[in-house]
């Protein structure tokens, strides 16, 4: 197994809100793809397309929730984009997405820590090419989470 990617985002919400970003599909949509089919259980669907008119290319499709704990943890497979699709998408097992939500100690306004570890990267120079192009991704996304995630 090749490199794991970490990375991490300071949200101004509660555990409660920054766990809904991840878990509810209409907030998913306002930071992390154009639609989501989520279903945050054990077995459930966790499928993100970012080009609803080709819902066999970029996207999620077939990706299942591994493990949730509310407020606290949410495990996924993922799958990559059309470029990556030909040996990411047939892996056994897919790569994994792992967030933790981690209240932070400020008293002034509540305030979550997000922790992401997606696994499951093979060894060969075209994994490693995914993985860092999904590095980016993910960093560019938290970016947008931070600006939207915020309690009302």
């Amino acid at each position: 197994m090749g490199k794991i990617i970490h990375d991490s985002v300071r949200l101004r919400c509660t555990e409660r809100r920054a766990f809904e970003m991840f878990t509810v599909s209409k907030l998913l949509e306002s930071w992390l793809t154009n639609i989501a089919e989520v279903k945050p259980e054990v077995g459930g669907r966790y499928e993100l397309f970012w080009d609803p008119d080709d819902r066999e290319n970029n996207s999620t499709i077939g990706c299942k929730v591994t493990a949730v704990e509310p407020s606290k943890l949410l495990s996924f497979e993922w799958k990559g984009p059309k470029q990556y699709k030909h040996f990411m998408n047939n892996s056994d097992p897919l790569t994994h997405v792992s967030v933790h939500f981690v209240p932070c100690d400020e008293a002034s306004t509540p305030c979550t820590d997000v922790y992401l570890i997606h696994s499951g990267w093979r060894g060969t120079r075209e994994w490693e090419e995914a993985r860092q192009w999904t590095e980016r991704a993910w960093r560019a996304a938290f970016e947008e989470l931070r600006e939207r995630a915020r309690d009302h």
